[in-house]
């Protein structure tokens, strides 16, 4: 197992949690019902990826380059998809000028695809 990897794994668990907890608590009543959709949609892919990034560790006796690119990828996804959501749910309260965040969600989940991609591919080519 590769260390690396689970240690970013289980933060990012850790803060998912800490986010949906805030999220369902903290924010309620704060910001508007579509913003609370857009946190749960962070907090899930949030986890989603988390999962993801935990089940590459189980690849990592392999030193396939493609999981370690899949590594990358799943945590510039989570940082960018997952990031720009949360700052942009909570503009209502943070008074963030968040109009640079519109185009940094869909790169994001550019990055999610291109990291789903790259572990297809390293399990076709793992013998």
């Amino acid at each position: 197992m590769n260390k690396r990897i689970i240690l970013t794994g289980s933060l990012f668990g850790l803060i998912a949690v800490i986010l949906g907890a805030f999220g369902a608590h903290g924010l309620e009543g704060k910001i508007s019902e579509s913003h609370i959709e857009n946190w749960k949609t962070g907090v899930s892919y949030q986890f989603y990826h988390t999962f993801a990034i935990l089940y590459l560790s189980t690849f990592s006796r392999a030193k396939n380059s493609l999981i370690n690119f899949s590594y990358i990828t799943f945590v510039i996804g989570i940082l960018l998809f997952c990031g720009s959501l949360y700052l942009l749910s909570t503009r209502e309260i943070s008074g963030l000028s968040a109009s640079f965040l519109g185009p940094i969600t869909p790169i994001g989940g550019l990055f999610f695809i291109v990291g789903w991609i790259s572990l297809f591919l390293a399990t076709i080519r793992h013998k």
